[in-house]
């Protein structure tokens, strides 16, 4: 009997720690990189973003030097509308080159921690978004 709750408990284990490989409800990303996004996020991108990714209030609205706030990120902004290379390179190059104040991420952040970053984000989108940038992005 002590054998058999052993053995349980190991494939229990198994079973849980190879969710991790998965990835969530077919998106591109796994279940841990969501876990290590939510991190790497709230250490580099939440000050500005939120901690759910939401943005700042008056994301569409610009300030007085012509920039705009940080824009949400969770789905109910224009993120959906970039391609995971886009994406990628905003948070490498930062919001320079789009007339942002973002900073470059680049060296900073490896593609696997940034990558992360971006699964924790759009694995809180709606599935008809998340759709509609995977259709749009190719994937």
């Amino acid at each position: 009997m002590h054998v058999v709750a052993i053995l349980v408990g190991v494939l229990a284990v198994a079973l849980i720690g190879g969710c991790g490989k998965q990835t969530v409800e077919d998106r591109w990303f796994t279940q841990a990189q969501v876990e290590r996004g939510a991190e790497v996020f709230e250490g580099n991108c939440a000050g500005c973003h939120g901690s759910n990714a939401q943005g700042a209030f008056s994301w569409k609205k610009p300030l007085t030097d012509g920039s705009y706030p940080p824009p949400p990120l969770n789905g109910t902004g224009h993120a959906w509308h970039h391609s995971l290379d886009t994406l990628m390179a905003t948070i490498n190059q930062g919001g320079a080159p789009l007339g942002g104040k973002m900073p470059a991420f680049d060296g900073r952040l490896s593609t696997d921690d940034q990558k992360a970053a971006i699964a924790f984000f759009q694995n809180k989108w709606e599935e008809r978004i998340y759709e509609a940038w995977s259709e749009r992005s190719g994937l």
